[in-house]
């Protein structure tokens, strides 16, 4: 059933709602999407590199000093907990960039972190 301009004015009465015809709504022109340069500026910042300085090149740079690192020292440069900075030591610098991460309690009873270059990565 078809509805016409004339049947939809006629038939609203009171408490009565209008009827949209189906048609009509289907050849509504469509509006053109707006693009906006948000997804030019995300594009933008995926091609430019990580932060010089970062929270993992501050802990490798701290674990390459001869010394190495105490755990007080990281918490200390990177503002985490304790257990965060270990389970980095663990996860990320061990595990994942597989680098030679040697552990070592010195005379002074603290334990140092430090990277070997002479140490076969585990």
């Amino acid at each position: 059933m078809r509805i016409t301009e004339t049947d939809q004015t006629e038939s609203i009465g009171a408490g009565e709602s209008e009827n949209i015809s189906l048609e009509a709504v289907a050849n509504q022109p469509k509006r053109p999407r707006k693009r906006t340069t948000a997804h030019a500026e995300v594009a933008n910042k995926s091609k430019n590199p990580k932060p010089a300085n970062s929270k993992t090149d501050t802990v490798l740079k701290k674990l390459r000093l001869t010394k190495g690192a105490t755990l007080e020292i990281l918490v200390e440069a990177t503002g985490w907990q304790p257990h965060s900075v270990r389970g980095f030591l663990s996860g990320t610098v061990k595990k994942k960039l597989g680098l030679p991460l040697v552990s070592q309690v010195g005379k002074d009873g603290v334990r140092h972190y430090r990277l070997d270059n002479k140490a076969k990565a585990v």
